[in-house]
This record gives C-alpha cells, structure tokens and sequence, in this order.
C-alpha cells in the first residue's frame, strides 16, 4: 500500500480533516480536488499499477478490483452530501457504536475509516491509501502521476478563484460544482462484489482496464500529455518512450512464463502422467491375467490416455502462438496479441494440468500438490 497525503512547506497535513471538516474549507478544497483528478486521470492511475503480474492480482485474490474508485467512508460523504444540498450535518460516524451485549464491557465506538480493504483508494483519517501497487512496483510512478494530477486540478481552483469577488462564496460554489461532477467516483460499499463492478461501468460510466494492455497505452493520451507538458513533468517524447518500454516489458514477462511452462510441461508432467498412466495399465493387466474384474483401474487409464492428448495438443497450441509472435514488429500489437493469444493458450493448457493433478498420485505428480501447499505447510 502507497500511503499519500500533501503537507504545506511548514508542515502542516492538509488533508486533516479536522474535529469540523464540515466548516473546514481548506481540507474540503483539497478533498475535492483530489476526488476530481482521480476521477478524469483514472486511467494514469491504474496504469501506474499495471504489469503482467498484478493483472492476475487485480480484482481477485484479496486485492481491490481494477476499476478506481475513491472510499471516503460515511462520515466524509455524508459532510459533502450535506455541503451539496445545503443542509445541516445530520449525524457523525464517530457517533455510532459497536453494542457488545456484555455488561461488563463497556461498548466501543466504530472506526470511521476503512477495514475492509477493497477500496483501491481509500481515504485513512488524514492521509489516502492506494492498495492497487503489486509487490514489485515502485511507488515512484504512482506518487509522480498523483502529485501532477493534483497540481492540474488546484491550478485550475486557483485560476477561477483568482477571479472572484467573494472569495469564500465563490469556494464553496466551487467545491459543490466539483462534488455534483465528480461524485460517482466515490463508492464505500464492497469493491470484491461483481454487482459493483457492473455497476461502476454500466451505471456510473466509470473505465475497467482489465488489463495491462488495455491501460498503458492512455500514457500517450492528449490530455495526459498536456498535464505532463504543462508541468514539466514529462514531454511526449519521454511518454511514449515510457509506454513502449512497459508494453515491451510485459510482452517479456508473458514470453518468459510461457517458455517456462512449455519447459515443465514436456519435461515433467508429460513424463510423470505418461509413467503414471503405464503402472495403471499395468494394473489392469495383472487384474485381467487373475481374472479380476478391472472397471475403476480402466477408466481410469481412459481418462489419463484422454487428458494426456489434450495436454499435449494445449502445449503444442501454446507453442504455435510463441513462434507467431516472432512476425509481429509493432510494441502495441504484440502486447495485445500475448495478452490475447498467448496468455489464453496459458490458461488453457493451465486448466488440463490442474485437472491432471487431481488424478495423477502425488507420489508421481512431479511439483508439489495444491492440498499440500495450502494444508500441509
């Protein structure tokens, strides 16, 4: 996790709500200004964290899902609701209470901030979490992009404030404008659902980049060229170089793994299942030569004699797909095609290998079981 918050030049945190954030307009600015930026560079973002690797991670196993959104938690949402329509603050989220039902201990109050984890980006008291960053990236990507995108958006607060009359009437016009165009980003219910990713598509409008793929390529988007320019951060140049350099790196990454499971398919399970297949079949040869009835030993022999043809045929697709990505030249296009081609023919030949483990002893299978990683360790 990429802990990120912004302090002024005497040390002051900025995103410190305070006991009122209700009446503390500076920390309201700066909330709105980020719930902006992440809203319309939700694509810098998520490319920030994107690499062959965390494309297995992403929305699944525990991690946030692929699409950005911002948690803010009850309390914050409802003090921008309230800014919105111009209403009291009805009630507090530190008000309410955890009822234990034991006399004895005294109950205790809920915490305002988010423990469920599967916010992406999620607001922690006076600072903003980004949980997306896989275990090798550096943080260096994602905290360049966030700075930027901030600077974009406070410069332009600046710019129209400069302007007005009545300085804190025209802020808070400001910051309510900005909630009502930017408020479907925000979302505090459970990231892991399937509803929610429906849901953030097809109702809010909000982008799902799957994939590696599907996101680097916005590095060179005209808007995100013009912020980079502006502020010297990137030129276009350096942008396209960086997205051809990622694409590149995660066509590398797949080709590896490929090569690497093509190397242990014909040299370790096709010999192990093979070796397996003959001790049953021998098997159902001493049972028949004692006239023995043999069904379970012969069925089992069939389905290994099947399941081996289908590995065999997975890792041959497998390896037509490698020698096809030799005729493309462009960065983009292959990236797509392992993604597409190469990655799928993985997951195939993938999906026949573990069905083999679950038939083959483990005393052939030639790596450890999965019951013995998860249960044995």
């Amino acid at each position: 996790h990429n802990n990120w918050s912004i302090s002024s030049n005497d040390g002051q945190n900025l995103l410190d709500p305070g006991d009122t954030p209700m009446e503390n307009l500076q920390f309201l600015t700066f909330l709105c200004a980020i719930i902006k930026g992440v809203d319309e560079y939700s694509d810098l973002l998520r490319l920030s964290a994107a690499s062959a690797g965390n494309d297995h991670r992403l929305g699944a196993n525990e991690a946030p899902p692929a699409v950005i959104s911002i948690f803010l938690g009850d309390e914050l949402t409802a003090v921008l609701d309230a800014l919105e329509s111009g209403t009291p603050l009805k009630s507090s989220a530190h008000d309410k209470e955890f009822v234990i039902g034991v006399d004895a201990l005294p109950n205790f109050p809920k915490d305002a901030t988010d423990r469920n984890r599967t916010s992406p980006f999620a607001f922690t008291g006076n600072k903003f979490e980004f949980r997306m960053l896989g275990s090798s990236d550096s943080i260096s990507c994602t905290n360049t992009i966030m700075n930027t995108i901030v600077a974009e958006i406070l410069d332009g607060f600046a710019t129209e404030l400069e302007k007005a009359d009545d300085f804190e009437k025209a802020l808070k016009e400001l910051l309510i404008k900005t909630y009502k165009e930017h408020k479907r980003i925000i979302f505090n219910g459970n990231g892991y659902s399937d509803d929610w990713v429906k849901e953030a598509t097809e109702v809010r409008g909000l982008p799902n980049y799957v994939s590696t793929v599907d996101c680097m390529p916005h590095y060179t988007d005209e808007k995100n060229v013009r912020m980079f320019e502006k502020f010297k951060v990137y030129t276009s140049t350096e942008l396209a170089s960086r997205t051809e350099i990622l694409l590149e790196n995660y066509s590398k990454v797949i080709n590896i793994e490929a090569l690497t499971m093509i190397d242990m398919t014909r040299k370790q399970i096709l010999p192990a299942v093979m070796k397996y297949t003959k001790d049953i079949c021998d098997v159902v040869a001493s049972k028949k030569a004692a006239g023995l009835a043999g069904g379970a030993e012969e069925k089992l022999a069939s389905r290994l004699a099947s399941m081996t043809s289908s590995l065999d045929n997975a890792v041959e697709v497998l390896e037509n797909k490698l020698i096809e990505t030799k005729t493309i030249e462009d960065v983009e296009e292959l990236a797509k095609y392992y993604r597409n081609e190469v990655f799928v023919a993985m997951q195939s030949l993938r999906a026949v290998a573990d069905e083999l483990e679950t038939i083959v002893s483990s005393d052939v299978w030639p790596f450890p079981v999965y019951s013995d990683m998860l249960f044995k360790i």
